[in-house]
């Protein structure tokens, strides 16, 4: 049977294989291919690929056009479907008759453009992982413009899809950007060429075994986990880019990371390790980035330095009670050799700088880390965790590149120095909601509507700053839509809205508002209750069969979809199931805690005590002893209970407890149960508190008191914001009495800015509040609000503000009378922000300091700043450095600032100041009577203008410095002029 009458009669299977997966990216390989061989034009190519088609429709167009063009397109046409389908897709086609092998055509046409077709599905693959490296090249050789790059760089677009639309870009501008792209291609090569050179000295059963472990990857990584297993979800088609920053500032870096720069090179801080850890919240997304990952090199789009990719769950890894060696946790745990084991292993330790590892959820490991037991020996058996451990820090295969997940306050001080960087993944960014609510609704009008309504509900929108709760609300959107007054506002809110919302859906009866549709559901949400609860006292994720018959699920509690069923392939043999996230095993077992009568009375005591039981790591032994006898499972003692899920629990039982759910307890347990534990919990948040302001330190004889926040802080405060219960807010904040408080490093995101102002808002007197190296972002800014008033000074260095947050904040600190310091250092601030700034200082004449250091402020927005300080009477403090100002910027506040009577600080370091700019500032030195410093290290002035400033400080004595530190000046003159004027520091 000839190819052409092959297509014809396989059409709908080859329909299915190309679109079943939900995916447009088998298709659009099969395109690159046969437009790079020429049997499709370019007029063919773009008819097919209509942005407005449906996928199925694209694929039967691609069918007709192939058919028509005769019997050598179609062999063409099988050959490309031959390469680019996994085999469990092409399983049941017949590719007889289909070319051998698919050869490069011979490029006739001698010309750069030409090459973009011949070399598509290679250049497609190179430029993935590198798109926006390529698009600053092409900007700074001026063939691209900020438009052009917006267009290639659109969210909804997967990278290879963004490889695709860039490709398109260069060729439609011409010879010369096509040359600036090969060129660029061409300088990466040598990496490229070493490594291929490994490749092609590699065994045909080592190929076989990389093949069958991308072909598992690749099963396990392409679709994304949906509730109630309904339905398929492509990772591809859904996958939206979190935050990515690095834990240390480093210079390399400007904004947010890529997946690859997760293994590069930048941002290293410990050139001897081996493992980076990527750390984030519960819900962050680290189970998914890792997920893109995986998925990614398996389809060779990125990480192709890496031969072998090894991917490990933890969870998974607490199930395994047997001694393993390295080489069994490999095959055994991955993917098993069928041949030549040995000579496999052997390659890997003898190319370490080739294989990856990767271990999702250490936190959720239940042993700590130890680094007491080292072995070097990759073919001794140990426990896993030891094996894990000694892994992690180098002991064992030195110089494989592990990446490790897990939440940042599961990782101490020792395990830190082990690592090679930590990169923080921080969430959605506001464009991140956008994307992922607009990919998750296929129709327009119902994404518009959805984020609508997020952004008429900034505490709901801050909530969804986290992956996992941006899904539920996307999940649950006709219930979102159709509450109006009641909208949720906690993250049990958030939760509660999806178990009423799937409970329902598998109920005959229709509710009406304020029914009590968890009565009728009350057995199964304990039922589920006590297995999650069990589960995290024990630190166990992952549930046998027996364990779900122990606690009593039947298959339809199973079908509701709450519980899936694990993937980890330890677990081939028999089902086991783990909840969907485990956050919602959390919830679970808080409303287990809360509804349920088998637990014992000290058990809210247990939940609300967790610092105590961390110091004594005896957690889990204080929970055992809370349960009947009959619930406490063998060697409980042998186990320590993971207190970061003991905390989310915890903080979901404040929010059940809330006033406003007490209608949905009635009907399931005793009204004066219910009042008990509420007071219990009200009782031990006072106390808790009340802990951390004992703990305050009295201040220096000189100093203002202040109080340095730890994490176990902002926990409280979040649970008092779920309980929603603003007289325990007030009793607890009359009691705090400091002048400064210190929130830095504290994963302070939007939720957190929600509760706190909740919480704040009730303090006495006013207070500093500082935010540095947060995530508060814009709509964090937006939930401070509320609390405004009682700040007189707000530091948010390195929080990802832009000018819209800065917008609102300065619209209410106006109204602010305490209002008179702001830090805001290392943010994404440009020339617009400067506006606002200057209404403040027409505005307020109170108003003490402003730090804007190292954002993205040229001499326009000095401009604009200098209009607000001609007229300001007030200001002392005005930190500009790190900016772009340059000479004209510096004129122009110099300008504004000769005359001032107050200015007692001024700093323009790093701004590109010349002689002319400084000039213009002696002009400040000799007419201020305030000015005290003047800071502009790391400029470029020369003699003249030194010799301006000088002869300034001739007329002024209150001046204490002068820092000129790296300019443009000789070290004889550095010496000369030091000597003529001591207050100069060079």
């Amino acid at each position: 049977m000839c190819a052409q009458e092959l297509v014809l009669k396989q059409r709908t299977q080859i329909l299915h294989a190309l679109c079943c997966s939900g995916s447009s990216e088998h298709l659009e390989q099969v395109l690159d291919i046969l437009l790079a061989q020429g049997e499709l034009t370019w007029e063919d190519y773009q008819n097919t690929q209509v942005p407005v088609s449906a996928l199925y429709t694209k694929a039967r167009h691609l069918l007709d056009l192939v058919y028509t063009k005769g019997v050598d397109t179609c062999r063409h046409f099988l050959a490309a479907l031959k390469q680019v389908l996994p085999e469990e897709l092409g399983e049941g086609l017949s590719f007889s008759g289909c070319c051998s092998h698919l050869e490069e055509k011979d490029e006739c046409q001698n010309t750069s453009a030409h090459t973009l077709f011949t070399q598509r599905p290679v250049l497609v693959c190179k430029l993935q992982g590198r798109i926006e490296d390529v698009l600053q090249t092409l900007v700074s050789s001026g063939h691209f413009s900020s438009a052009d790059c917006n267009e290639v760089l659109l969210p909804l677009y997967t990278p290879s899809q963004q490889a695709r639309r860039l490709l398109d870009h260069v060729r439609a501008k011409g010879e010369s950007a096509v040359n600036s792209l090969l060129q660029y291609v061409q300088q990466k090569q040598e990496f490229g060429s070493s490594l291929k050179l490994e490749e092609s000295s590699l065994s045909k059963e080592f190929i076989r075994y990389q093949k069958k472990l991308s072909s598992s990857l690749s099963a396990q990584s392409c679709f994304l986990s949906t509730y109630g297993r309904t339905s398929h979800m492509p990772l591809d088609d859904i996958y939206t880019e979190g935050l990515l920053e690095l834990a240390h500032d480093s210079a390399d870096v400007h904004g947010s990371l890529s997946l690859e720069d997760i293994v590069g090179a930048v941002g290293t801080v410990n050139e001897e390790a081996d493992t980076v850890l990527v750390s984030g919240e519960a819900g962050s997304g680290k189970s998914t980035l890792l997920q893109r990952l995986h998925l990614l090199w398996a389809q060779g789009a990125a990480l192709q330095n890496f031969l072998l990719l090894f991917p490990f769950s933890c969870r998974g890894l607490n199930s395994e009670h047997r001694e393993l060696s390295v080489q069994e946790l490999l095959f055994q745990h991955c993917c098993w050799p069928d041949r030549e084991q040995d000579e496999i292993f052997q390659f890997i330790q003898d190319h370490p700088h080739l294989i990856l590892f990767t271990f999702d959820g250490l936190d959720e490991l239940k042993q700590s880390f130890s680094d007491e037991y080292r072995i070097c020996c990759p073919t001794q058996r140990v426990p896993v965790h030891i094996l894990l451990f000694n892994l992690i820090q180098g002991s064992l295969m030195k110089g494989v590149q592990k990446v490790v997940t897990s939440r940042p306050e599961a990782v101490g001080p020792v395990l830190r120095t082990h690592f090679r960087k930590e990169v923080f993944l921080k969430g959605f960014s506001p464009s991140g909601i956008d994307c992922f609510v607009k990919k998750h609704h296929k129709d327009p009008s119902v994404a518009a509507k959805v984020l609508e309504s997020l952004q008429s509900n900034t505490a709901l929108l801050g909530l969804c700053h986290s992956p996992v709760l941006c899904w539920i609300v996307s999940q649950c959107h006709k219930e979102l839509l159709g509450c109006g007054e009641g909208s949720p506002q906690t993250m049990t809110d958030v939760y509660l809205m999806i178990l009423q919302h799937f409970l329902q859906h598998q109920s005959s009866t229709k509710y009406t508002t304020g029914s009590t549709w968890l009565q009728e559901h009350k057995e199964t949400v304990l039922r589920l209750g006590h297995l999650a609860f069990g589960g995290i006292k024990t630190s166990c994720y992952v549930f046998s069969g027996t364990e779900l018959e122990t606690s009593g699920l039947t298959e339809k509690d199973v079908s509701l979809g709450f519980l899936i069923q694990s993937r980890d392939l330890s677990f081939a043999q028999n089902k086991c199931f783990e909840f969907l996230h485990v956050t919602l095993q959390c919830f679970f077992a808080a409303l287990y805690v809360v509804v349920s009568n088998n637990t014992d009375q000290s058990m809210i005591q247990k939940l609300f005590e967790l610092r105590d039981m961390r110091e004594t790591n005896q957690s889990s032994i204080c929970f055992m002893t809370c349960l009947p006898s009959s619930e406490k499972p063998e060697q409980a003692s042998e186990t320590t209970a993971e207190t970061p899920n003991l905390q989310i629990t915890a903080t979901f039982v404040s929010g059940l407890l809330s006033q406003r759910h007490q209608s949905l307890w009635i009907p399931c347990c005793p009204s004066a149960v219910m009042k008990k534990r509420t007071r219990q919990v009200w009782r031990y948040l006072s106390k808790g508190m009340q802990k951390h302001f004992k703990s305050i330190p009295q201040p220096v004889e000189g100093e203002k008191k202040s109080m340095h926040a730890m994490p176990g802080f902002v926990w409280l405060i979040k649970c008092i914001y779920e309980m929603q219960e603003s007289q325990i807010a007030k009793d607890v904040m009359s009691k705090l009495e400091v002048d400064h408080l210190k929130l830095t490093y504290c994963n302070i995101g939007p939720v957190e800015c929600t509760a706190l102002a909740y919480v704040l808002r009730h303090l006495k007197n006013p207070v500093g509040l500082q935010l540095d190296n947060n995530s508060v972002g814009d709509v964090g800014v937006e939930q401070l609000l509320p609390c405004m008033h009682i700040c007189n000074s707000l530091y948010l260095r390195n929080n990802n503000i832009t000018d819209e947050g800065i917008c609102k904040l300065i619209s209410k600190g106006i109204q602010c009378e305490n209002f008179r310091k702001i830090a805001l250092f290392n943010n994404k601030l440009t020339d617009a922000c400067t506006l606002h700034f200057s209404h403040l200082l027409k505005t307020k004449q109170d108003f003490l300091s402003i730090r804007l250091g190292n954002n993205n402020i040229t001499a326009e927005g000095a401009k604009h700043l200098a209009e607000g300080l001609k007229v300001n009477h007030s200001l002392q403090y005005l930190g500009l450095w790190g900016n772009k100002l340059g000479d004209p910027g510096a004129e122009a506040l110099a300008s504004a600032l000769e005359s001032s009577n107050t200015l007692v600080w001024l700093s323009l370091v790093g701004n590109g100041v010349g002689s002319v700019g400084a000039c213009a500032l002696a002009n400040i030195i000799k007419n201020s009577a305030s000015l005290e410093e003047l800071w502009l290290t790391e400029n470029c002035i020369t003699r003249p203008g030194v010799e301006c400033l000088i002869e300034a400080l001739q007329h002024n004595t209150n001046v204490k410095s002068v820092w000129l530190r790296n300019n443009d000046l000789t070290l004889e003159e550095v010496e000369e002029m030091a000597q003529r004027e001591p207050r100069l520091i060079f």
